[in-house]
């Protein structure tokens, strides 16, 4: 009771902010409501209708915590082909027709729902994604620019439009007065875009941009109407409001559901609402202060059912918007009671302010449109794209060019099939995908004498089963250590680097972490950390510094910290490792990122070696500490649980038993040729020593140390772990037992 009590006093003092908070949104949806609406060629009230009845079922029904749903700009290409060609000239019924898909749309969302499909955006390439995007905001911009500056008429594909853009700039020399206050109001509208953001004032930055210019241009008709000057142009260039809203409702027509024009629409206005909400959910979900996780799978639901009753009564798809989720979070809001003020807000908009919403000029709407259109579009995306990588560029072309010349569909079909293409390419294996896409490549375990989680992966990991990492990451409590191993992974793509890095965000907010370890040996073309890594052969590794990863930068920095030195290149020079008998029996090509000292009495490897034989070769990559004494002691292994005996059996070791420490003859397995020195050696002191701290894999050859962790790379925090360790250990064994007399050697 006293914890329902508690959470009703939170919700309840959280009220104002959300309250704020949905009331600021209102400010910004209100005028791209409408902009998108008409950008769609659908009546204005649609896209307010749409957010509206997004915000008060999402904010009841939906699984996020701050994202704000609406009309969307990823639909506006899709709904304006729907409506221009179902409707076969007819834009009215064509809308009609385009309501009647959108009902179907947000069916088979709540279906999707239902199949926990919240992962489909996962299946895509982000490059492709971006391509996407791009596409979308040039063809927003395409359409919108003719209207800000005067020309709503114009027609045509989305090349087109853009092709003519030069000419009805040119064009605006000859137009009417009534063009040219359209286009001069459009122009200032656009600049009030551009440059709100540099207005530092306080004050006037509490206002969002887009209502600023619907305030401005409302005012400026109330002025010249006090003037007694007549507006200067016709109600065919200002928003056209029915003068009832509540008596004049449009309903889906359902006539043509049979044909294949409706189908595709449906299928394609239900593939990009569903990856435009999850993306978008997803993306806020990195904002939220309180680092919460969205269910995702009962937001798609909530979206659908949103996107059913919102097509049902005239209104366009819901979809959750990320523009205007983070100015949600921006301001404060905490739950989802700030999407339905949002709502509520918008409501009594439209009932206390219809003839102040029929002043507004669509040049002002199509500027805010055109501002949208080239922040999805920049050029920036571009050159952000180029620094991950050629190939990345490829698939932002293809997939944009392709989405340009055909549709959102076609262009996100040509960007997954280019990017796998491109991926077989690298590899030059088409095997590598085909024949491990089904197998279970992931494993995952808590390790016992530690606190970390283990996660390997093995083959490949790229778009086609990113979805399996993430379902384990996903388990694991955010409070925890994860070590994400891609030592047994032959290619990692970009959508996968980028991905996790939201983990590691997540993760690192909650108090726990992932540290990737495994890619220092895999090749990048670019030293951005999402680039693509594949594995390079033994044969080619050359200088494997040349494109540092995450985890060789910090061991670079650990050596600084230590001031040792750092070397990441390969080192065929394995012999000090032969003189051990854990390597007595295992090939070792080579060991890279060493970290010594000075004096190379300390240093720390990554080795890989291979065991066994034939079928049952194995190959193992782990990190050694390698220790040069000072003086000889006795030749001992320390093990645990007896796992290696029969390798040091067949060298001539036997098992020690050190009097007056059970417990530490129940945990540990020393072995050795000469008992007596041993014993000696195993002081009290250094059993208590050794008892007090992490189980390592320990082996003297007399004059060196070989200290083992794990039979797998180290983080580089249980590196500076095993340095500390190994640098105690080496102070036991050199000063707290001299002298050390070495009998029967």
């Amino acid at each position: 009771m006293t914890t329902k009590t508690s959470q009703t006093k939170k919700f309840i003092s959280a009220l104002p902010k959300n309250i704020f908070s949905g009331f600021v949104v209102s400010l910004i949806a209100l005028p791209l409501g409408l902009g998108l609406a008409l950008a769609s060629e659908a009546p204005p009230i649609s896209g307010i209708i749409a957010a509206i009845v997004g915000g008060i079922v999402v904010a009841i029904l939906g699984g996020s915590n701050v994202t704000i749903t609406g009309p969307g700009n990823g639909l506006v290409i899709v709904l304006l082909g729907a409506i221009t060609t179902l409707g076969g000239g007819d834009l009215y019924q064509g809308y009609l027709f385009t309501l009647a898909a959108i009902v179907i749309s947000g069916a088979l969302m709540v279906l999707l729902g239902f199949l926990k499909m919240g992962r489909l955006a996962d299946f895509f390439p982000a490059s492709a994604i971006e391509g996407m995007l791009a596409a979308i905001g040039l063809g927003i911009l395409a359409k919108q620019f003719h209207i800000m500056i005067g020309h709503n008429n114009e027609s045509g594909s989305i090349v087109g439009l853009l092709g003519k853009i030069p000419t009805g700039l040119y064009k605006l020399y000859l137009d009417t007065p009534e063009i040219l206050v359209a286009a001069t109001i459009g122009v200032s509208a656009l600049l009030i875009m551009i440059y709100y953001s540099k207005i530092r004032n306080k004050y006037f930055q509490l206002i969002p941009a887009p209502m600023w210019i619907l305030i401005l241009t409302i005012g400026f008709s109330y002025i010249l109407e006090a003037l007694g000057i007549p507006y200067p142009m016709s109600s065919k260039f200002l928003v056209n409001i029915p003068d009832n809203v509540l008596g004049k409702w449009a309903f889906p027509d359902f006539s043509i559901i049979q044909t294949k024009e409706f189908i595709l629409v449906v299928f394609a206005i239900t593939l990009i609402a569903s990856i435009e909400s999850l993306l978008s959910i997803k993306a806020v979900d990195k904002l939220d202060p309180l680092s919460r996780r969205s269910n995702v799978n009962k937001d798609l639901k909530a979206l659908g059912i949103a996107t059913s009753l919102s097509g049902l009564v005239g209104g366009l798809n819901v979809v959750t918007v990320i523009a205007r989720s983070s100015v949600n979070v921006n301001n404060g809001a905490t739950n989802r009671t700030a999407n339905l003020f949002h709502a509520l807000f918008l409501v009594a908009f439209v009932l206390l302010f219809q003839n102040q919403l029929r002043m507004i000029p669509l040049a002002a709407l199509a500027a805010i449109l055109v501002y949208t259109g080239y922040k999805l579009a920049t050029p920036k995306t571009l050159g952000k794209i180029a620094k991950i990588g050629k190939e990345q560029i490829v698939i932002f072309l293809v997939t944009l060019l392709t989405t340009l010349f055909t549709n959102l569909i076609t262009g996100i079909s040509a960007g997954i099939v280019i990017t796998f293409l491109i991926h077989v390419l690298i590899n030059k294996s088409f095997s590598l995908f085909i024949n491990h896409i089904t197998k279970p490549n992931i494993l995952m375990y808590k390790e016992k004498d530690g606190n970390n989680y283990y996660v390997s992966v093995k083959y490949f990991c790229s778009f086609l089963n990113f979805y399996k990492l993430k379902n384990n990451l996903d388990v694991i409590p955010e409070n925890e250590n994860i070590i994400l191993d891609f030592s047994l992974c032959s290619f990692v793509d970009h959508t996968v680097m980028d991905g996790i890095e939201s983990y590691v965000d997540t993760f690192s907010k909650k108090g726990g972490s992932i540290e990737i370890i495994g890619l220092d040996k895999h090749r990048a073309d670019s030293k951005h950390p999402f680039a693509i890594r594949k594995v390079i052969p033994f044969s080619k590794i050359g200088a494997v510094e040349r494109y540092f990863t995450k985890r060789q930068k910090l061991l670079k920095n650990t050596a600084k910290e230590y001031h040792w030195n750092y070397v990441p290149k390969k080192d065929i020079k394995t012999n000090f490792l032969n003189n051990f008998i854990f390597f007595k029996t295992r090939e070792i090509p080579y060991t890279y990122n060493t970290l010594k000292d000075n004096e190379s009495k300390f240093k720390v490897v990554d080795v890989e070696f291979t065991e066994g034989a034939f079928i049952a070769k194995e190959v193992v990559k782990t990190t050694i500490m390698y220790i040069q004494l000072d003086n000889e002691i006795p030749v001992f292994t320390l093990d645990k649980e007896g796992l290696l005996d029969f390798i040091y059996g067949l060298a001539g070791f036997k098992d020690i038993t050190i009097d007056n420490h059970p417990d530490f003859n129940k945990r540990f397995y020393l072995s050795g040729e000469n008992e007596i020195p041993i014993k000696e050696l195993f002081t009290d002191e250094l059993i208590l020593f050794l008892e007090s701290n992490p189980y390592y894999h320990i082996e003297s050859n007399g004059s060196t140390l070989l200290i083992l962790k794990k039979e797998r790379l180290l983080s580089v925090q249980e590196i500076k772990a095993m340095i500390f360790f190994g640098q105690q250990l080496h102070t036991f064994l050199q000063y707290k037992n001299e002298p050390i007399l070495l009998k029967n050697s």
